[in-house]
């Protein structure tokens, strides 16, 4: 069975993050995760502190196993989010959109894994000086917000910039994935895309329809215009931003198109107005399944493989 120190260090069955995605990732989806074995992580995105609460309280009734919150700090409600994190005493935070330092002594107070996600060395540095137990290192090809270093070229420079234990996400969404990011120099990986068509995942079906019918070209980044990159499916609502941003069209106007475009593609399905988060790896998701077989099936994949992996040296 696979085992590494991020295991032990959070008391995990299998080294597998459930990414944080936000107005997806809730507390039903974050308990299935963590009592398949992986770890679960409830996405706080920009809702308030109590609707955060009351998704950890949710995720409590459902396991006893181990979850995280994922706090995005560019969020008007981070500061009362994070009190909530450490009133709750989650397990595990993760972080993104930010620099959580102000947060970390708090955190650890309330005895909380802090692992930001990071998409540069520099900030794994920074993160590891701050008082981080782990880095997770994402590369470009996953969904929402991308950086520009892809997951192949980020993780082995990640893992040289410190000594932490480094989880690698961003394009893996199979045992061949989590292979390779051992490979790389990680000790886990975190998987969202493939979770969007979990059976516990929240998403509207026409989400995971469109999930399930991409291809390996299916997706796009927009927003580079305005400094923070998104991955999506290619739709009308991304085909039409894509066209305004490299039109004339105000910044402040630009960014209002994007105002409730993942709230309406989530919860109505909307194909037309809707913003349908996904990363480079929505083409290799065929089928919809529990959680837990999601889990299990990329663990055992990645352990077949890793096995045989000496028949390539001589």
């Amino acid at each position: 069975m696979i085992n590494s120190t991020i295991c032990e260090m959070l008391g995990i069955t299998y080294p597998l993050f459930q990414g944080g995605m936000a107005w997806i990732a809730d507390g039903k989806l974050a308990a299935a995760v963590s009592n398949g074995g992986g770890l679960g992580i409830v996405a706080a995105g920009n809702a308030p502190a109590d609707v955060v609460a009351r998704e950890i309280d949710v995720a409590r009734s459902l396991t006893d196993k181990p979850f995280g919150v994922n706090i995005m700090l560019m969020s008007p409600f981070a500061d009362d989010v994070a009190k909530t994190a450490a009133e709750k005493k989650v397990a595990v935070v993760t972080t993104g959109a930010g620099n959580p330092s102000k947060y970390m002594e708090m955190w650890s107070a309330a005895g909380i894994k802090v692992i930001p996600v990071v998409a540069s060395a520099s900030m794994a540095k920074l993160m590891s000086r701050a008082g981080a137990a782990a880095i997770i290192a994402e590369g470009g090809e996953s969904g929402g917000h991308v950086g520009e270093t892809t997951t192949m070229a980020l993780v082995p420079q990640v893992c040289d910039a410190t000594d932490l234990p480094v989880i690698a996400a961003g394009g893996i969404g199979d045992g061949r994935g989590m292979a390779a990011a051992f490979m790389l120099g990680a000790c886990g990986v975190q998987v969202g895309t493939r979770f969007l068509v979990a059976e516990e995942c929240c998403v509207h079906p026409n989400y995971k329809e469109r999930v399930l019918k991409a291809t390996d070209l299916g997706t796009v980044v927009t927003g580079k215009r305005l400094g923070h990159p998104v991955r999506s499916l290619r739709t009308q609502f991304s085909r039409e931003y894509l066209k305004a941003e490299y039109s004339s069209m105000p910044d402040d106007e630009l960014e209002n198109l994007a105002v409730g475009a993942l709230r309406l593609a989530v919860q109505e399905g909307d194909l037309k107005k809707g913003c349908f988060l996904a990363g480079q790896i929505a083409g290799m998701v065929t089928r919809e399944q529990p959680a837990a077989d999601i889990v299990r099936e990329i663990v055992e994949e990645a352990e077949v493989i890793l096995k045989g992996a000496a028949k390539w040296v001589r």
